[in-house]
């Protein structure tokens, strides 16, 4: 097939003029650079848009602390008496029942004694006998109409008969049980009826008055724990009631099997809400130390080179190295590193770094008296 000089022509042809292009390629390279600087603008932005952290403080309070130490031991009855038959016989009589108070010699309940009182008789008729027989011996001995020996003999019997007869009496007063303490019925094992053998459990008496819990110490507070120092004991079957009590005795040896020394608190309770039996967790204070500064411990955080807390200062957090003493409840004592004025970070500072911009969120400051109110002789204890 033939063509003609314009038969072939371009399948695309530009409609850009040659002289526009360069132009066009100085517009993008701005818009380029434009872009660019919107871009570093965002995120500078950002970086100065970063949210405040939200956290909760407290201001260090001054108040007395404690040092406590603390432990869990049953309460028990100083003074505790089964009381047994001297004498069997059948239970005739009982005169108290549990739950009543009694004092020591009080009757409780009365045994047959016909047989016994039967015998105490036969052995004062003897004795009377025998007396009569003494008196006129006597004053035959007076006047030499008896050898020494028989009237020896006759006193040796009459002595013997004063021992009968004080043997029976003994023994039928033994038909009348008695208490041995003062204190509260605390069990009754017989009944009306009963016939009982020598040595028969009649009754439980407990003394309420006062009560005692022995503590189990570790050697290494010995030197810490004194005779008469305070003590408090809440128990728990009680709502967690505070009980006032002393430190009585401690032990002067170390079991060697456990490292640990008794020591023996009493406790008093004249309105015997406290029984026998009740668990109690104890405080013993063994050093007072007076309007001391003090923060929650929930404001620490310990780290290997020591104890640090958080500071709030124009809505930006410092770090602070402190000192710590005595701890009591949820107080620490602080003994250098903060001063009063300084607001603390309690919650929310697990994960803040120095120099965070911060908002306060809540603050959990105490006054004086309610940081006192933690103290043993106030209401609480470790």
């Amino acid at each position: 097939m033939a063509f003609g000089k314009h038969a072939i022509q371009p399948l695309v042809k530009s409609t850009i003029p040659g002289s526009l292009w360069p132009t066009l390629a100085l517009v993008a390279f701005i818009l380029s650079a434009c872009e660019v600087s919107v871009d570093s603008v965002d995120e500078t932005e950002d970086e100065e848009e970063t949210p405040a952290v939200p956290i909760e403080t407290a201001f260090p309070v001054r108040g007395n602390i404690d040092a406590v130490y603390s432990g869990t031991a049953p309460i028990e009855a100083f003074a505790d008496a089964t009381v047994i038959a001297k004498v069997g016989g059948e239970v005739r009589e009982i005169l108290v029942e549990e739950g009543d108070d009694v004092i020591g010699g009080q009757t409780l309940a009365r045994l047959d004694g016909d047989r016994l009182r039967l015998e105490s008789q036969q052995a004062q008729a003897n004795l009377r006998k025998l007396q009569r027989d003494y008196q006129r011996n006597l004053d035959l001995k007076d006047r030499g109409l008896i050898s020494a020996g028989d009237f020896e003999k006759i006193q040796y019997e009459m002595e013997s008969l004063e021992a009968s007869f004080d043997l029976a009496r003994l023994e039928l007063g033994y038909t009348e049980i008695r208490a041995p303490i003062d204190g509260v019925v605390s069990q009754r094992f017989v009944r009306i009826g009963n016939n009982i053998a020598i040595g028969a459990e009649t009754f439980q008496v407990t003394s309420l008055e006062p009560l005692v819990s022995y503590l189990h110490v570790p050697e290494r507070e010995y030197r810490r724990i004194e005779p008469g120092q305070p003590v408090s004991i809440h128990v728990d079957a009680l709502s967690g009631e505070r009980f006032d009590a002393i430190v009585a005795r401690i032990s002067p040896v170390i079991d060697p099997g456990t490292g640990t020394f008794k020591v023996t608190i009493e406790v008093s309770d004249r309105s015997r809400r406290l029984k026998p039996g009740m668990f109690g967790r104890i405080s013993i204070v063994y050093d007072r130390r007076a309007n001391v500064l003090q923060i929650p411990r929930s404001a620490i955080i310990e780290q290997s080179s020591g104890s640090t807390v958080f500071v709030v200062v124009d809505e930006i957090v410092e770090r602070r190295e402190i000192r710590t003493g005595y701890t009591e409840g949820a107080n620490i004592e602080v003994i250098d590193g903060i001063v009063d004025e300084d607001e603390i970070v309690v919650v929310g500072h697990i994960n803040l770094k120095v120099g965070s911009t911060v908002v306060v969120i809540g603050n959990h400051s105490m006054d004086k008296a309610t940081v006192d109110s933690d103290s043993p002789d106030n209401g609480s204890g470790n």
